[in-house]
């Protein structure tokens, strides 16, 4: 069996405060055992985290973490939410940092609230000295 870090993903976008955080763990542990999500049997499911929004789904084989991978969408959906919730799914690894960083795109004439929905918001992920940016879904 290969070590737990090999058999784990990083979901980003649960929707924290939506449900219960032990409701939302138990929606998770189901749409990654679907076949049709490209899953396979969870050992366990880390949530909530020191991150909103954030969870790590360990598998009980490293194979599942290819296949979910592969998956081109994955969107969390069940009749107690409110609307189906896309899902971004990266591998987990131990040595990288994460932060979520807020870029907004100024008018000439300054900040201008109405404008909010011009923020864009991206995901930092650093490895020692590297640094990468990955687009988000944007916070309005």
């Amino acid at each position: 069996q290969a070590g737990r870090g090999m058999r784990t993903v990083v979901i980003a976008g649960v929707p924290a405060g939506a449900l219960q955080d032990d409701l939302l763990a138990d929606l998770l542990t189901i749409h990654f055992q679907r076949s049709r999500n490209n899953g396979g049997d969870v050992e366990q499911v880390t949530y909530p985290t020191r991150e909103a929004g954030v969870a790590y789904v360990t598998f009980e084989d490293a194979e599942v973490v290819q296949r979910v991978l592969k998956k081109d969408q994955h969107l969390l959906q069940d009749k107690r939410l409110p609307r189906p919730f896309p899902l971004t799914v990266t591998r987990y690894c131990h040595n990288v940092s994460s932060s979520l960083v807020s870029l907004s795109l100024l008018s000439s004439e300054g900040w201008d609230p109405s404008r909010a929905k011009n923020n864009l918001w991206l995901r930092q992920t650093s490895v020692s000295e590297a640094v990468r940016f990955m687009a988000t879904q944007s916070a309005i």
